[in-house]
């Protein structure tokens, strides 16, 4: 148990010259707001739900290199007992830290390893979204080592097929906040990873808020849009329900087939 995830965050990595305007987008959308600025030059936040009663479950990171994207924070009780473990399975070590470790996937991933705080209860759906998912676009190469990878790591998770052959989501125990999806490419190139909201049964309501807060569409699908926030980086918003993150229930307001997106 104490090698197991205990809790996830999803980190909004933006870039360091347009990150104050990503946190005023991402905390309006997440209806959080910041905590003080740590780090040695301030570059971690922590979305805080306004809640007393819900644990933060998304942290956002100013970098200095390239556009940006996503990452997952694991915490586990035994750092570098996960750590070990995730070494055994193909991950290698990006950094180590006093206390804490980024990692690499074998595709190449950068995701952390940080002590579990006790955080336990999970921020409420806001405005009819959720941010629960961290999507990991994947190379076609890499694609069923990484996959194989992410279900070894995560035991106590559930990795199975998604609902489109190039899909297959690692989903968490109930409670745990955040969910894995892995997504094929059908062209190669450099793994690359972006945030998902479910936003089922209404993705029109909530792209619509997400464009008066500076949102722009970049491309719209049967089943989801792809969104790019005030400083550019993508995200897309899902039909996925919102208080479960699974396909959309019976009697909602989809339509037609429905994807794990």
């Amino acid at each position: 148990m104490s090698r197991s995830v205990r809790w996830a965050y999803a980190f909004v990595d933006r870039p360091a010259r347009g990150f104050a305007r990503a946190c005023d987008f991402w905390t309006a959308v997440t209806d959080t707001s910041l905590s003080e600025p740590r780090g040695g030059d301030g570059e971690f936040v922590t979305l805080l739900p306004k809640g007393a009663d819900a644990d933060a479950c998304v942290k956002a990171q100013a970098v200095t290199e390239g556009e940006g994207g996503a990452h997952l924070d694991l915490a586990v009780q035994d750092v570098p007992g996960f750590v070990a473990a995730a070494r055994e399975r193909g991950a290698e070590t990006a950094a180590a830290h006093d206390g804490w470790a980024v990692l690499r996937s074998p595709a190449g991933q950068l995701f952390c390893a940080v002590p579990w705080q006790g955080e336990s209860v999970r921020p409420p759906v806001v405005a009819g979204s959720r941010l629960d998912q961290v999507c990991m676009d994947v190379s076609p190469s890499a694609y069923e080592t990484e996959v194989a990878f992410w279900s070894a790591l995560l035991p106590d998770w559930s990795a199975r097929p998604g609902s489109r052959p190039e899909f297959h989501v690692v989903e968490p125990p109930p409670g745990l906040p955040i969910r894995i999806l892995l997504q094929r490419l059908d062209a190669e190139g450099a793994v690359r990873a972006h945030l998902d909201l479910a936003c089922g049964p209404d993705i029109d309501t909530v792209r619509a808020r997400h464009e008066e807060l500076g949102a722009v569409l970049v491309a719209r699908h049967p089943h989801w849009s792809v969104m790019c926030d005030p400083t550019g980086g993508l995200y897309c918003l899902t039909g996925r329900d919102a208080e479960t993150g699974g396909l959309p229930r019976a009697g909602s307001r989809a339509t037609g087939p429905t994807t794990d997106r």
